[in-house]
């Protein structure tokens, strides 16, 4: 999923992604795919008596030589290695030691520690285990990242870094007008299918949902399941019915979920066919056998042995993927087919950025974290990890264009560049952290046939109707 700046929050939509169409047009990288200012000023020594570097355009947080980092990262679909190649890199330029912990556990491992008041320095803060960013916004735990963004960019110090970004991508990560996550990865969501599956069958990509239905049938008839989903992380089915959402319904009926309308599910006629249109796939019989109980690798994994014509997943798939693609596999990323009547054409895409990092507020080495930050965001380490993750970060140009691209992440990047401005990005996953659990848990019920679409509606209406009692929520607004 992840992210994006100010209130300019059409998705990742219209007038702030002309800029990004034209940046993934000189971009021939990898794709799949800071920050902070101090709470109190200056902060960097929590309690701690360290030294201090000198302050300057190349030095702005002031880092000490021989100093120490603490680094966390989510070790998924990305891997860590980038990371630790960061860390070398790091320890490299400044002296700098890294105490690194790649993991799946963030909220098993980091919950105490934030609670004692001793966080890491810098945390990926991701997965189905992440602990949520809307909770440790309100409990005063996290950085804003103001300072990073307007530090002097590595690249070119006469431009801040948030100039050198594509535009839109902080947006995921604002909490009330504050950016406290930096989404790092540029991230697309929709469909995935196997080119040499549908050569040796004579399939084409589906454009219409009818066209989808009908592969997905003639797949069942083969002993092939249609649609594979990650079915315990029902996430990964929301991507479905949400993506169906915003491309039946526009702008509009994504920004009534994110803007907590009265009538964002029940009463919104886009909300109704998408799901209605998803449960048709599993009353008629096209689910891959077994995939409601599955994890999100074993779907995956599944789905890479010709067991399902589709599954829905981001642009993180490929590198996750790795060992279980077989070579000819050919991996292709598709945008969601388009239900009739459809406001949006069939090349949008739900894009934006994704796999949040963060600073938090008691961090004892700010001044590290803060630089570690702005080096993410400098071309040397953009490419790094693009030739760690198969992926492309939110630096616009970011990676050296002798990168060569597997053939999934090649396919993320044509789409991309077809969809242009015609891009969106939900909101209120980042937001409103218990509505996303009650729409993935209704989500859940419907795959397994225990819940009507009706149904399914009403809990999702009342997810967003809880939410808007919250008084923070009069602070997120979409235009």
């Amino acid at each position: 999923m992840g992210s994006t700046s100010a209130h300019n929050n059409e998705g990742l939509g219209r007038r702030d992604l002309i800029k990004r169409s034209a940046a993934l047009g000189l971009i021939s990288v990898p794709t799949m795919s800071f920050l902070s200012a101090c709470a109190s000023s200056g902060g960097d020594d929590s309690g701690d008596k360290k030294p201090q570097g000198q302050k300057s355009k190349d030095n702005p947080f002031g880092v000490a030589k021989g100093g120490k980092i603490d680094v966390v990262v989510f070790k998924g679909g990305y891997g860590d290695e980038y990371a630790k190649a960061w860390e070398a890199a790091f320890n490299k330029k400044w002296g700098v030691t890294a105490t690194h912990t790649g993991t799946q556990e963030i909220t098993g491992k980091l919950q105490p520690r934030f609670n004692a008041g001793n966080p890491p320095d810098i945390v990926d803060d991701s997965g189905a285990q992440k602990i949520k960013i809307d909770v440790l916004h309100k409990n005063g735990q996290l950085l804003d990242l103001a300072e990073v963004l307007d530090a002097p960019s590595v690249d070119d110090p006469s431009k801040k870094v948030r100039d050198t970004l594509i535009p839109g991508t902080l947006d995921p990560g604002l909490q009330e007008g504050k950016v406290v996550a930096l989404n790092y990865i540029y991230t697309v969501w929709g469909l995935w299918y196997s080119g040499k599956l549908f050569k040796e069958k004579g399939w084409t990509e589906p454009k219409t949902w009818d066209e989808f239905l009908a592969i997905c049938k003639e797949a069942t008839a083969q002993g092939i399941g249609g649609l594979a989903h990650q079915g315990k992380y029902p996430y990964y089915i929301n991507v479905a019915i949400m993506d169906l959402i915003a491309k039946k319904g526009g702008l509009d009926a994504m920004k009534a979920i994110d803007n907590l309308d009265p009538k964002a599910f029940v009463g919104s006629d886009a909300a109704k066919e998408a799901v209605e249109a998803i449960y048709e796939v599993v009353e008629k019989g096209y689910l891959m056998p077994g995939t409601n109980g599955l994890t999100h690798t074993e779907s995956q994994t599944r789905w890479n042995q010709y067991k399902a014509a589709f599954i829905t997943c981001g642009s993180w798939l490929e590198n996750e993927q790795l060992k279980q693609t077989p070579a000819d596999f050919d991996m292709k990323f598709m945008p969601m087919p388009l239900l009739p009547g459809s406001k949006m054409p069939y090349e949008a895409i739900r894009a934006g950025s994704g796999e949040p990092f963060i600073i938090p507020a008691k961090a004892k080495n700010l001044a590290e974290a803060k630089e570690f930050m702005r080096l993410m965001l400098s071309k040397e380490w953009s490419t790094s990890f693009a030739k760690e993750a198969n992926s492309l970060t939110i630096l616009a140009d970011g990676v050296d264009p002798s990168v060569k691209l597997r053939p999934g992440t090649q396919s993320t990047v044509d789409v991309s560049k077809k969809a242009g401005t015609n891009t969106f990005r939900y909101l209120y996953t980042e937001w409103y952290s218990e509505m996303d659990t009650a729409i993935q848990n209704a989500s859940n019920e419907l795959m397994a046939k225990r819940i009507q679409p009706a149904e399914w509606l009403k809990r999702a209406q009342a997810a967003v109707d809880k939410a808007a009692k919250d008084p923070a929520s009069k602070n997120n607004r979409r235009d």
